[in-house]
Order: C-alpha cells, then structure tokens, then sequence
C-alpha cells in the first residue's frame, strides 16, 4: 500500500497546486482552467503508477494472454470486443513485454478521464482525489477494457451536456469495440437528458428498490433476455452483493445535491445530466446489493460523480466551505482505508516500484 498511499499524495499536491495556479475561464465565470503544467504531473502519477504494475484484479491475465497468444488479423475478429484485439496486435509488433499493454492502457485511460474533470470539475483536486480514494483507480487496473471504454464514454460529456447525439453515439460506438456494455450508454443518453429531480427521478429509485425486492425474479427475466450474447454466462455468476457502505458513501453526492439543487443549477446550468448520470450508479449499486455484477455498470456511470462532488462545497454558506472540504477530504480517506486495506488487503507489486 505504500506506492499507493504515496500515489494518492502526489496526485492530490499537484491537482492542488495546478488550482492554486488557475484562472477563471471566459465561457463560464464558476468555472476555472487549472494550470496545465501541474495536471499534466498528476497524470503522468497516475499512469506510472497504473502502468507499471505487475498484479491487481485480473493484471496476470492480460499479462499471461499478452505473452502466450499472439494477436493475428485472423483473431482480431474472432472474438468480442475487436478494439481491444486491434490495440494488443498493433503493440505486440512493437514489443513482446505485456508492461507495453499496461502502459498504454493506463496512459488512455487517466488521460481520457483527468481531460474530462480538467474541463467540468470546480475542485479540480478534489475529484482526483476522491478518483483514487472512492476506488475507481483502483478499479480501473482491474476491469482494463470496461474502464477503457468507461473513459472514452466519458470523454464525451461534451456532447452529452450540448446534447449532440451523433457525435456521442460515434463515440460510445467507438467505446463499444474495446466492451460491448458500453452500447448501454445509447438508449440511456435520454434518459439522462432530462431534468434531474423530475418524474424521471423518482421512477428511477422507485425501480432499484423493485428490482431489489424481486431480485430472483428480475434475475430470471433478465438472463432469459441475454442468455444467446456474451453476458449469458453470468447467470451462474456468484460473488455476493456489494457493501451497504458503498451504497451510502455513493448516495451522500446526491442527498446534497438534492438539497442544494436550485443553487447548483444557478451555479452549472447543465448539471442535469451530471446529476442523472450519478443518479444512475447510486441506482445499480443499490442493485448491486443483490449480486456484484451489477456494480460492473457503475464503471460508466460513476466517473460522473467526480464532477458532482467538486461542485457540492460551493452548495454550503462561504463560511462552511474549508470544513465541508476537509470533511470531505477526511471521510474519503477513511473510506479508502477501509475498502483497500481492511476490506481488500490490496498489495500493490511492480517490477520496476520497488517501495
């Protein structure tokens, strides 16, 4: 745990200190542009970090597939997700080491997702921060192709809040290639477009809590609908359910959200669909509760919940603002000693971090 506790430092000091640097953008006065120079430091943390490991999740597996199956034009198709089988045979004929497909991985994976909170988050520190500490880094060297393909949705929010659904489907066809579940970010994209707190909200929550009710019987219709497609042979899938402290940690964001939500607009006149987005995740984690399989979709819609939370200080009275962000700071990082240390006894191994 020591890289990653210091991993947490270093990114958190430079997000800090490229704020400290910024300046007010001119599309939007709420808005400021961090220092460039420091944001590049913490990606490049968060990639050396990342790429450069050598266990985590399911780490040996594109290791050990890297290594023993060589990626043809004739495989390329063969199997699912053909994006990803295209980025492993381009790399292999550059080098035969899988650190190479861990780098790259890791190099556009924080890179798709540091641009996007550089652009929407308030706090620019604090989204990073709670990036690593809520686990999504972590997660992210785990589930390599889903958070690929996770932050190449993201990288689209642009065109999710201007509502350009051409160009955000392009892009989550694009998405698509490297896991296919990305393909679900298309019927949601209207969904999310509506106002948050509307009907549309409270039919949400209403069907998670159904859902969790009728588990069993959700469970049986479901994987009778998919059983012919790559996810059939999830129906056997048994690893419990997700932590209730997840759960509340999760829904925090959007109590406050909620509460402040006429300020928010005011400050981020397209929230809405930041708000839905979040909304959404707390929504299959709450299902998720049931069977961590379903925790696999907020990978898409959890990355949101980084812009929510760096706009939710500004919600308080000016006076309140350093103890809510502190509290914030505090909270998160006990969370994070919990679920990496207490929950998964995380040991982070690399061949070339040797602390």
């Amino acid at each position: 745990m020591t890289v990653l506790y210091l991993n947490l430092s270093i990114v958190y000091l430079f997000s800090l200190l490229s704020r400290y640097f910024s300046k007010p953008t001119s599309l939007n006065p709420a808005l400021i542009k961090p220092h460039k120079l420091f944001v590049l430091l913490a990606i490049s943390t968060l990639v050396l970090v990342s790429g450069l490991r050598n266990n985590i999740g399911d780490t040996y597996y594109y290791i050990h597939s890297y290594r023993e199956y060589p990626m043809t034009w004739d495989k390329v198709f063969e199997g699912k997700d053909f994006g990803f089988n295209i980025l492993q045979l381009l790399l292999q004929q550059l080098s035969s080491d899988p650190q190479i497909l861990l780098l790259v991985t890791a190099f556009l994976t924080n890179t798709l997702i540091v641009i996007t909170l550089y652009k929407y988050s308030r706090i620019f520190e604090l989204s990073l921060y709670v990036y690593i500490t809520l686990g999504h880094f972590l997660v992210s060297m785990n589930g390599v192709r889903q958070y690929l393909a996770a932050a190449i949705v993201f990288i689209a929010t642009k065109y999710l809040l201007e509502g350009n659904f051409k160009r955000y489907v392009l892009i989550v066809l694009l998405a698509s290639t490297f896991h296919q579940s990305a393909l679900v970010l298309i019927p949601i994209y209207f969904i999310v477009r509506r106002p948050a707190w509307s009907k549309v909200t409270v039919a949400l929550l209403a069907s998670s809590i159904l859902i969790v009710l009728g588990f069993n019987q959700f469970m049986d219709l479901l994987f009778s609908a998919i059983e012919d497609t790559q996810y059939g042979g999830y129906r056997n899938f048994q690893e419990g359910g997700a932590n209730t402290i997840r759960v509340a940690v999760t829904a925090v964001p959007l109590i406050i959200a909620f509460m402040g939500r006429d300020k928010l607009k005011e400050l981020f006149p397209k929230c809405d669909a930041i708000i839905n987005m979040s909304l959404l995740g707390f929504v299959f984690m709450v299902i998720s509760t049931q069977n961590w399989i379903f925790a696999r979709f907020t990978i898409y819609f959890g990355l949101y919940q980084l812009i929510l939370i760096s706009w939710i200080v500004l919600l308080f009275r000016e006076k309140d603002r350093k103890l809510v962000y502190f509290g914030i700071i505090v909270c998160y990082f006990i969370y994070f000693y919990f679920e990496h240390v207490l929950s998964l006894n995380i040991f982070y191994r690399s061949d070339y971090i040797k602390l």
